[in-house]
């Protein structure tokens, strides 16, 4: 039955119906109406609001990136949709399924440029650039259509954030609104068979192949070991596809040892990702390629592959595999060469990077085996894209390509809020921690567990590192000046500790693991590490 609300109150509805049960959030004049909304249904929505629009942002990125469903953001229009604009951009690289509500100025003085409070020019534009879909409501019988559409879009083919604009002077407009019912997915186009079994042909007749998978393939976990299995085929994740094949497989390879292995193979299927890497850079010469996808436009990033499949990697892998026996043939000593080449890479990348590798086992040895490690742009978290072990999907949150130095604290706080059995580490440097410090009040003032370790060398280190290793020793604007983070944590409330070795940071981390009151901050003081990008910048090799 229809029943009498204001288009705030719509939204809401439409929130609650589409399962957000979290709402990440920083008010403003703009919005009042619906915060006001948001307060009346406290028993069915809570507001986790932020000190700054990045931070909810990348609290809500956070949140989908871990639960892999979708999240939702509130901000006011102008500058506040701005300072979030690196977490939606972040979200869009990373394929995040984020619902970013944005305030906008009164329906009337949009793109007049009459200096409105917040006002920018074309602000609808700016967030198209960050969104797969948007729109602007302009009277409440745009609500429930505006809505239902967000979270078709949401759910539908490529996940990525998608945008919903209300001008300030269409809150509060009244109708009789119907009832909310949750939005579905649009159903995925047939999967070509033909090219499932021309898949199947080419991958079982292979002497050498090999896979190599995304963020697209996070859900697709048990069809791609499947075929991995099948063929006895290694399975190279980077960044976003680790945890699809857990790292106890023997299958499982980092990228140093793909990328050897990428030299000698035959035929290789890339899975939900971009392959910027080995097809952009490694080189395909004398290799067949073939590419499952949900996003037709990925097929042909990097020139067009030997075969292509469009389709949710889950149903296109499951039909690979069911077709393989009948081609499928014997590859003696696969796996034994295999185990070979990971062991001699691998070495060569613990024995170079040691120092990162000792606080990266304490890390894991004390991160919960279902816990959720968020990585960073600092060298433990360069290395841990490397060594750090990986069990399962959604369980290493990594910025991708976007590399949005200072993503991590935040980015971590969300996932902590959103999966509040779990255990969640944040890895920072002390460069890209105190672009979100600010969110340590919201840790505390919401009681979110998050423990965050600090590696602090009071240097932008990377910045440091290329500048004197490409420019003669020359270095400038990267040293820091830095607070006593253990002081710094005290100070908004939370625990704060210091570890100086990995033995030290073991004990520091099972205090703070033990505290499920609020955050816990550990500082690392370091010296210069080892660089990792001898194993991470490789070259050409076919």
């Amino acid at each position: 039955m229809a029943e009498r609300m204001n288009a705030a109150e719509a939204v809401v509805s439409g929130l609650v119906a589409n399962g957000i049960e979290t709402i990440y959030a920083l008010p403003g004049v703009q919005n009042d109406p619906f915060f006001d909304a948001l307060y009346h249904a406290q028993n069915q929505l809570k507001v986790l609001h932020t000190r700054h629009e990045q931070g909810c942002a990348y609290m809500a990125l956070g949140a989908a990136m871990a639960t892999g469903k979708p999240q939702a953001v509130a901000v006011v229009p102008g500058p506040g949709m701005l300072n979030a604009a690196s977490a939606l951009a972040t979200a869009y690289s990373n394929n995040a399924r984020v619902l970013a509500v944005v305030g906008q100025i009164p329906l009337h003085s949009i793109g007049r440029y009459t200096g409105q409070l917040h006002e920018i020019v074309d602000q609808t534009s700016i967030l198209g650039t960050l969104t797969k879909w948007n729109t602007v409501v302009k009277g409440i019988a745009d609500v429930q259509p505006a809505v239902e559409e967000a979270f078709r879009q949401l759910l539908s083919g490529r996940p990525r954030p998608v945008g919903i604009e209300v001008p300030m002077d269409i809150w509060q407009r009244t109708a009789n609104v119907a009832p909310h019912v949750a939005a579905s997915g649009l159903p995925p186009a047939p999967v070509d068979e033909d090219a499932v079994e021309e898949a199947a042909r080419l991958l079982g007749n292979a002497e050498r192949p090999m896979l190599v998978v995304g963020s697209g393939a996070l859900d697709a976990s048990l069809e791609v070991q499947a075929v991995a299995e099948a063929l006895t085929a290694p399975v190279m994740a980077f960044r976003m596809g680790r945890g699809v094949l857990s790292d106890r497989h023997p299958l499982d390879v980092r990228l140093p040892v793909g990328h050897k292995l990428w030299a000698e193979a035959d035929v290789v299927v890339l899975v939900g990702t971009r392959g910027q890497n080995p097809l952009g850079v490694w080189g395909t010469t004398g290799l067949k390629v073939i590419r499952v996808d949900v996003d037709a436009e990925e097929m042909t990033r990097f020139g067009a592959p030997s075969l292509g499949i469009q389709g949710d990697a889950a149903v296109v892998m499951g039909a690979i595999a069911a077709r393989l026996g009948k081609y499928n043939r014997a590859r003696p000593g696969r796996a034994e060469a295999i185990a070979a080449t990971k062991a001699e890479v691998m070495a060569k990348v613990r024995a170079k990077l040691a120092p990162q590798v000792a606080f990266l086992q304490a890390m894991r040895d004390e991160l919960p085996e279902d816990g959720i490690f968020v990585d960073e742009l600092t060298q433990c978290g360069y290395v841990s894209r490397l060594v750090f072990p990986v069990y399962a999907p959604r369980t290493f949150l990594s910025t991708g390509l976007q590399g949005t130095l200072g993503w991590g604290f935040a980015t971590a706080l969300g996932a902590q809020a959103a999966m509040p059995h779990r255990r969640v580490l944040s890895v920072a440097g002390d460069g890209g921690f105190m672009f979100n410090v600010q969110e340590m009040a919201t840790a505390v003032q919401h009681g979110i567990p998050l423990v965050t370790v600090v590696f602090n060398d009071g240097a932008y280190g990377n910045v440091k590192g290329f500048q004197k290793a490409n420019f003669g020793g020359r270095t400038i604007a990267s040293d820091l000046r830095n607070p006593d983070f253990v002081k710094l944590a005290e100070s908004f409330g939370a625990t704060g500790l210091r570890a100086h070795t990995p033995e030290e940071l073991r004990g520091a981390l099972k205090r703070g693991f033990a505290n499920t009151d609020g955050p816990t901050l550990i500082e690392v003081p370091v010296g210069e590490l080892p660089s990792p990008w001898e194993f991470i910048q490789l070259q050409r090799c076919r």
